[in-house]
């Protein structure tokens, strides 16, 4: 039997253009965003060495350590044993630029020390932590006849924990 033809053809569906526009202004608002994050976020970087837990036998020969106690009623520098500074609060306020003066002498006291812990209390706000860092790693010192500053390091390898 012969195959009959219909009269109607079908109609060839017309091709459907893709819309780009809503995706090509997602990609001009996103590209320079991630472009910006991505550089701001190599910029503060600080390596810590927290503390181990492990208490092994401590060698008597060279047992000094820099330890800076933050508490609320001030900053306690230490030697691992002993507190050889304290720098009581100035106006309800850590006297910060006393700090940095001890840390120059202690630095010069022992020039071959590079290591230090910063030790905080837990009420005590994180931008104090950030600011005794600072003041423990390193330490601007005004250039003579010139308003700059010359940056000179100090205890450089920080470690960072809780307060005894």
């Amino acid at each position: 039997m012969a195959r009959r033809r219909h009269h109607y053809r079908r109609r060839a569906k017309p091709a459907h253009e893709l819309d780009v526009t809503t995706f090509l202004n997602l990609m001009v608002v996103l590209v320079p965003f991630l472009l910006i994050t991505a550089v701001f976020s190599r910029l503060t970087i600080v390596e810590l060495n927290l503390p181990s837990t492990a208490g092994g036998p401590a060698s008597n020969a060279d047992n000094f350590r820099v330890e800076v106690v933050v508490r609320e009623t001030g900053i306690e520098i230490t030697n691992g044993r002993d507190i050889i500074g304290a720098i009581p609060n100035k106006d309800d306020e850590f006297d910060l630029q006393t700090l940095s003066e001890f840390m120059v002498s202690l630095k010069q006291e022992y020039p071959d020390h590079d290591a230090a812990s910063v030790l905080m209390e837990p009420q005590i706000p994180y931008d104090y932590l950030i600011q005794v860092m600072d003041i423990v790693r390193s330490v601007e010192v005004p250039i003579d006849g010139t308003e700059e500053f010359e940056l000179y390091a100090l205890f450089s390898e920080v470690s960072v924990g809780d307060a005894p």
